[in-house]
Order: C-alpha cells, then sequence, then structure tokens
C-alpha cells in the first residue's frame, strides 16, 4: 500500500473521528435536551437511548484508533506480525458491541405505540448488518493469521 493511500485513510479516519467527537460534544447534549421536552413519560427511554448514542460513538472511535494503528504497521511493513492481532481483535469487540448496541436500543423502543415498528425493524436490520461487519473482520483475522504463518515460513527459507 502506498503512502499516498496511507495519508488519504489517515485523513478519512481524522474527519470521522472529529465528526464523533462533534456529536458526542454537540449533538448528544441536544439530543437529550429534546427528548427531556416529550415530558416524564419518556424518561423510561430516554436515558438509555442517550446511554447508547454514547457508547456506540465510542465504539466507533475505537475502530478508528485501531484501524489508525493498523495502517501504521502497514506503513512500517509490520502488519503481518502477531502484535495486529492485538487492534484486529479489538475491531472485532467494538463492532459485536455496536451490533448489541443496536440490538438494545431496538429492545428499548419496541415497547409502546411512540415508535412504529417499521424504525425498531430498520434498527434490527442495521444491527444485522453491523454484526455481518463484525464476522467480515472475523474471517480478516484469519487471513491475517494464515498470511503472518507464510511470512514467517518464508523467513525461515530464506
Amino acid at each position: 500500500m502506498g503512502n499516498m493511500t496511507i495519508h488519504a485513510l489517515r485523513t478519512v479516519l481524522a474527519l470521522a473521528l472529529a465528526g464523533t467527537l462533534f456529536v458526542q460534544i454537540v449533538m448528544v447534549p441536544l439530543l437529550a435536551a429534546d427528548l427531556a421536552e416529550f415530558g416524564p413519560g419518556i424518561d423510561a427511554v430516554r436515558i438509555p437511548v442517550i446511554v447508547m448514542a454514547i457508547l456506540g460513538i465510542v465504539a466507533v472511535q475505537v475502530v478508528i484508533v485501531c484501524v489508525w494503528r493498523l495502517a501504521t504497521m502497514v506503513r512500517r511493513g509490520t502488519v503481518f506480525s502477531t502484535a495486529a492481532f492485538r487492534y484486529v481483535d479489538v475491531v472485532i469487540g467494538a463492532v459485536t458491541a455496536a451490533a448489541l448496541l443496536l440490538f438494545g436500543l431496538g429492545v428499548v423502543l419496541a415497547p409502546g405505540e411512540d415508535v412504529a415498528p417499521g424504525v425498531v425493524l430498520l434498527i434490527g436490520g442495521a444491527g444485522l448488518l453491523v454484526a455481518g461487519m463484525a464476522l467480515v473482520v472475523l474471517v480478516m483475522r484469519k487471513l491475517l493469521g494464515q498470511a503472518t504463518g507464510m511470512a514467517s515460513e518464508l523467513e525461515e527459507v530464506i
């Protein structure tokens, strides 16, 4: 992977991290204030929704940091080492947590008639897609393991 690609990826990651920080600092408090205006009946949903939003954003930030570290390893030529597994494992955990948060959000919003059933179904579908992403990263981890084994075998031959 060329330096231009690594720089482009880092630019996208930096913008994404800045965007998530903006959402955490500005948008989530605004969401909390908007939900508070609905009245006391919304309190059972308001706090879990805000907590899940914050945790979901943290999961995205964890993935961004890990991908940054993996990109650094690619640039240095050290990605085919056992150290890369730590970051990939953290990505798998963060994406899985994000999927569970989406499923939890659907469960929180499902009771009552305030949220349309279609919205809950869409949230469940999004959770399923995010869980699928975790499985894709798990498969990529297996490929990394095979490539790491091949690299070490090639070093022994040479």
